[in-house]
């Protein structure tokens, strides 16, 4: 149940291709994907070839309508206090709706009080009373600090989540299209609400992420051509990320026609699936040319690059979905929608990864030293191994030669010195990361419109009007009273509030059943701490001065959004927790080792602790008016982070455990580890930080902070943690790497 320490002897009668790939540890893996490698490298990779093919066009063909049933992300927390809320409200006044939307009119010639004006109002109210979708509506009397060109309505609008927010668009149609015709174009009407603005998001989203795609992928395929050296070598993983990214989204489109699929979710399919497809193809890569340059016909190589780093691969998308699986377990639809893009993306791109790779390396073999860039040609004198493809270079020889002498390169200089200290090299690298994630100690998390994305739209701009006309949100506070037909004494809360310099409306509603309304609207924005604040002001005023023991339901959009920030924070409980036993339990099975696992773990919370320090110090410290952290981004970045941060893991210390079951010396098999995945590690970390970093490039505040914030972990893990702090720690626990104790008692007697 352990890595043993053994010195393997060299198998009798190998070949000296087989005798080089044995030596350069391409004789292990998993014998299945070494067949598979074999197949679609041979007789199956034209139908592999063509199976992507039609899967990436049929995705292509279903694109436009994705863009159509595009939904914003969900905003209700099943069985929050807001959610409770709007349910006793939609059935003691059905009238009301699911949700309640305020219609904002505004005119730059005209007065409320205008005729002209009140015949748009007129117009607007009886258009919308005759669709289905729309209930009650309730002209809002005209509150001090209302400005004279400004008058609002609210409305009720019924159905669910998904269906108010397809029913947006004609409302707003029908609504403007009145009071167009009513005022000669002289009054403009626009409909306000949490579940407009937010579909005001997802709109922007999409325009977003194009622009985000033509800056990264460039700036990738840049990367892979330095990292490489050719560009024949890196149009594979490009063509394979391509497809594997519109096979994702093809499958978006298939579900979208079938569950709601959110704006959110679109974005990070894509973002991984880019990421994913280029990393993992690339370590396929790397073994596939190691292979050709021992001398290994091409599907053969295919075959040894499937079995080696397709198991790696295999084990670094097994821990993308055990990272995303905890999602699902949290009550926000949000962090579902995120759940299933992790998995997607991780289940697409790793067959995309184990089948198209080999199948275009194997035919694209004397192509892929094409376009060679200058520093990396073979130098006159420079011999290509016995058995390789025209053109390869003989790196790898002059690599160990380089090894061997005096003319070593300084990073392997540094790692033999950090061999020889590992104990300092530790403790420095735990210091830097401990400076870099103090700042989290002061960090503060909010959940917000986000109005720079919103800026230069009517949803921004009447939102703004909102607040400066003083009825910036607005609560619904639900008071049943079951079993007695006389509404709630509400006198003395009512009048309590009207006192409140925060309140510029409190109106009493009854049903003559069972439920009494009060509609309340203050002047605190919905999305600010004043709202949260005035939000536990109005439960202590309900509990001191309504009849005792009588229960109150709030509903409103911050309500909603306060209700759906507790939820993500309460839910990373819940995932740190599980992700955590889950990271363990699949290291543990991986290396059949307890401190490989512990120490994973430990430097992985470490790493998003640093990123999270560096991202408060950024957007909150540094960012002009000190934003709030978005509520939300722990949820999401730490399950990528730590995914992300369990493929790095798995990656270097497969290599690391390789050489140590084949000489069976400790200090030597880190020198390898590192030797062998420095480049692929940075490479690999490079591409998937300028991925996640083209996040930044996008309009809305919470995509950049969770773009920069996964950025950042995955060079802090790629540079300090991989290069750093896990070979010091290899190297200190030595032998004890790979201790694990037997779980039998039966064996120890």
């Amino acid at each position: 149940m352990r890595v043993s320490a053994r010195r393997d002897t060299v198998p009798a009668g190998l070949s000296p291709a087989a005798l080089r790939a044995w030596q350069d540890g391409l004789a292990g893996g998993s014998g299945l994907l070494d067949r598979l490698g074999r197949w679609a490298a041979g007789p199956g990779g034209r139908l592999i070839i063509v199976v992507w093919l039609l899967l990436a066009g049929g995705a292509a063909m279903l694109l436009p309508g994705l863009t159509q049933r595009l939904a914003p992300p969900s905003l209700e927390v099943p069985g929050s206090p807001s959610a409770a809320a709007a349910a006793v409200v939609a059935r003691g006044f059905p009238e009301l709706g699911g949700e309640q939307v305020m219609l904002a009119f505004g005119s730059p010639a005209l007065n409320a009080d205008d005729p002209r004006y009140q015949r748009a109002i007129a117009a607007t109210v009886e258009a919308l009373a005759a669709r289905p979708d729309v209930g009650a509506i309730l002209p809002l009397p005209e509150t001090r600090g209302t400005r004279p060109g400004h008058a609002y309505v609210l409305a009720g609008v019924h159905g669910d989540e998904l269906a108010r927010q397809r029913n947006l668009p004609a409302q707003l149609a029908t609504a403007r299209q009145a009071a167009q015709e009513a005022s000669a174009g002289a009054v403009t009407v626009t409909i306000l609400g949490v579940s407009r603005a937010f579909a005001q998001l997802a709109h922007a989203d999409l325009a977003d992420l194009r622009s985000m795609e033509a800056m990264t992928v460039p700036v990738a395929a840049l990367l892979l051509v330095l990292g490489l050296g050719a560009v024949g070598a890196a149009a594979v993983p490009l063509v394979v990320g391509g497809a594997a990214i519109l096979t994702g989204m093809g499958a978006l489109a298939v579900a979208a026609a079938l569950a709601p699929v959110d704006s959110t979710m679109l974005t990070y399919t894509v973002t991984m699936s880019l990421g994913l497809g280029l990393d993992y193809t690339l370590l396929v890569l790397l073994r596939y040319r190691q292979a050709r340059r021992a001398g290994l016909a091409p599907a053969i190589a295919a075959g040894r690059a499937a079995a080696t780093a397709g198991s790696t691969v295999t084990w670094c998308a097994a821990a993308i979905a055990v990272t995303s699986c905890p999602l699902l377990v949290v009550g926000v639809p949000w962090a579902h929608s995120l759940a299933l893009a992790g998995m997607l993306a991780a289940s697409v791109t790793l067959a995309a990864a184990l089948t198209l790779g080999p199948a275009l390396l194997s035919r694209l073999d004397h192509r892929l030293e094409w376009g060679t860039l200058p520093w990396h040609r073979t130098g006159r004198g420079a011999r290509p191994w016995r058995g390789a493809a025209p053109g390869w270079r003989a790196e790898a020889s002059q690599g160990a030669a380089a090894w061997r002498g005096g003319g070593r390169a300084g990073w392997v200089r540094g790692a033999e010195r950090m061999m020889r200290r590992p104990g300092r090299y530790a403790l420095a690298a735990v210091a830097v990361l401990a400076l870099a994630a103090s700042p989290v100690l002061h960090l503060r998390m909010g959940l917000h419109y986000d109005r720079p994305a919103l800026a230069g739209t009517d949803i921004g701009a009447g939102l703004a009007g909102l607040e400066r006309d003083g009825v910036a949100g607005l609560t619904t506070v639900a008071l049943p009273h079951p079993g007695r037909a006389t509404p709630v004494d509400t006198f003395a809360f009512q009048q309590a509030l009207k006192a409140d310099p925060r309140v510029s409306m409190a109106t009493v509603l009854d049903n003559g059943r069972d439920l009494t309304v009060l509609l309340v609207a203050d002047r605190c924005p919905q999305d600010g701490a004043a709202a949260a604040g005035f939000q536990r002001d109005l439960r202590a005023l309900a509990a001191r001065l309504l009849p005792t023991g009588q229960p109150v339901l709030a509903v409103g959009p911050a309500t909603r959004l306060g209700d759906l920030a507790a939820g993500a924070v309460n839910g990373l409980w819940q995932v740190l927790a599980v992700v955590l036993l889950a990271s363990f339990v699949l290291l543990m099975l991986t290396f059949r080792s307890l401190l490989i696992p512990v120490k994973a773990v430990a430097m992985n919370v470490l790493c998003v602790c640093a990123a999270f320090g560096l991202l408060t110090v950024v957007f909150q410290d540094l960012g002009g008016a000190g934003a709030d952290i978005n509520a939300l981004l722990p949820l999401i970045v730490f399950t990528i982070v730590f995914g992300l941060s369990l493929d790095y893991e798995v990656f270097l210390v497969h290599r690391i455990a390789e050489h140590y079951r084949r000489s069976g010396d400790n200090t030597a098999a880190v020198l390898h580890g590192l030797r062998h995945t420095a480049r692929p590690i940075t490479l690999a970390a490079a591409i998937m930080a300028v991925t996640f970093g083209g996040l930044m490039l996008t309009r809305r505040l919470d995509f950049q902070q969770g773009g920069f914030a996964v950025a950042a972990a995955i060079v802090v893990d790629a540079t300090i943690i991989r290069m750093v702090l896990v070979p010091s720690l290899m190297r200190l626990l030595g032998r004890g790497n790979w201790w694990l104790p037997r779980l039998s008692a039966s064996r120890r007697r």
